[in-house]
């Protein structure tokens, strides 16, 4: 089995020379070199600074706090708009915005990377916090509460579609959110969301969740046929997100004083769904798919690292959860697999696409862009659900049993 500390240890230490560019953090080559064909993304940066953040919290790295910090200066200064508010989707590497989408799935990761800075104790995270929770409040959730994919530079107008995966981070912020400042209305935004689409949309589908909607979030079920690989928004059903949408549930269950019991059912049937639809074990080798049609058929047989590792995650939460051994034996499962067939020992990191063979594949992504997925999954398949990683790391000893009585028993 994978040794966490030693591979937490190895991953960070691939990613510290995404820190080269003074914007943010960049997009990383299969050799972990910056990749100067890219700009600098805002949801890359957003996510390395979180592992380091984390990495800082548990010494993986000497200079992790530095690098943290490098994050927040970047996601304060050059991705930021100053003029009109929010972050761009990216920047130059000169620092000229790139396109004038204003993304929920960047800003999401914002509110996660400050969060983790504040636990961390890193300068300007507070501030930083605090103005991502204020855009994101205003501008990138309706009357209803729900996340607004995407808007234009002013922040007024924006594409006519609506999406489960920004909606999915904006529950992983939340949750992060919630747990740093002791404001629990995030928690209570969070499942909000997640009522909506797991246990109205998804449940009435089958738990087959669909990704893609219009502005009355009516779905959109051959939104993307013709591009069934996209890395963000592809055709048809993603198991990847059945999986993480099953962990996200387990640690809203763990973080609410009064949990609806759907929480616990539902995460149960999305990572039944997501084995039974995803989880192929054939001539060519184990792995998950990328995508099914709505029957269950595979779309795209390519296994992406970031399904297994949010797999071995969602099993070792259930595991935490339930307590039963087959949960357990699905995390060893998975855990051998990565082990076996995305631990890239020569290059490092983990190769972040293989083909239907297990074998290194670059057709969705190039690169290894961040380690983010890989870094939190292995803490996450094995640390309580509740507080998130970041507040756990920063108080030793806090396992569930301490955080439910501090949230039961609030201070005054």
């Amino acid at each position: 089995m994978i040794d966490t500390d030693a591979e937490c240890r190895r991953l960070a230490g691939f990613a510290r020379p995404s820190a080269a560019s003074p914007a943010g953090f960049w997009w990383l080559d299969e050799s972990g070199r910056p990749d100067p064909a890219e700009p600098v993304h805002t949801w890359i940066t957003a996510r390395m600074t979180h592992v380091f953040a984390l990495a800082h919290l548990r010494g993986d790295v000497d200079d992790a706090a530095d690098l943290a910090a490098h994050g927040i200066r970047a996601l304060s200064g050059a991705l930021r708009d100053d003029e009109l508010g929010g972050w761009y989707a990216s920047v130059s590497a000169e620092g000229e915005p790139v396109g004038t989408l204003k993304e929920a799935y960047a800003h999401a990761f914002v509110i996660l990377a400050a969060s983790s800075g504040v636990a961390a104790g890193v300068p300007g995270a507070d501030a930083l916090l605090d103005e991502a929770l204020g855009v994101m409040q205003q501008h990138f959730l309706d009357d209803s509460g729900r996340v607004v994919d995407s808007l234009e530079r002013d922040l007024c107008s924006g594409e006519a579609y609506r999406g489960a995966n920004s909606s999915m981070h904006t529950v992983e912020a939340f949750l992060a959110a919630g747990d740093v400042t002791g404001d629990a209305t995030w928690h209570q935004r969070a499942l909000a969301i997640a009522e909506h689409l797991i246990h109205g949309v998804a449940r009435s589908h089958g738990y087959d969740l669909p990704e893609h909607f219009d502005l009355s979030w009516s779905p959109l079920p051959d939104y993307n046929a013709d591009r069934p690989g996209d890395p963000f928004r592809p055709y048809g059903c993603t198991p990847g997100h059945l999986l993480e949408w099953s962990r996200l549930l387990l640690h809203l269950d763990a973080s609410l004083p009064d949990a609806p019991s759907w929480l616990v059912e539902d995460a149960r049937a999305l990572f039944a769904r997501a084995v039974e639809v995803g989880w192929v074990d054939s001539g060519d080798g184990p792995g998950f798919v990328y995508t099914t049609s709505w029957d269950g058929t595979p779309v795209t047989r390519l296994r992406l690292h970031w399904v297994a590792a949010e797999a071995l995650a969602a099993a070792g939460a259930l595991h935490t959860r339930t307590g039963e051994t087959g949960y357990d034996e699905w995390r060893q499962r998975f855990e051998a697999y990565i082990e076996n067939h995305l631990i890239d020992r020569e290059l490092g990191s983990w190769h972040h696409e293989l083909d239907e063979h297990n074998r290194p594949s670059h057709v969705i992504w190039h690169g290894k862009p961040d380690v983010y997925h890989a870094y939190q999954a292995l803490l996450l398949a094995r640390m309580p659900l509740a507080p998130v990683l970041s507040v756990q790391l920063a108080r030793p000893g806090e396992g569930q049993a301490a955080w439910n009585d501090r949230r039961e028993s609030p201070s005054p």
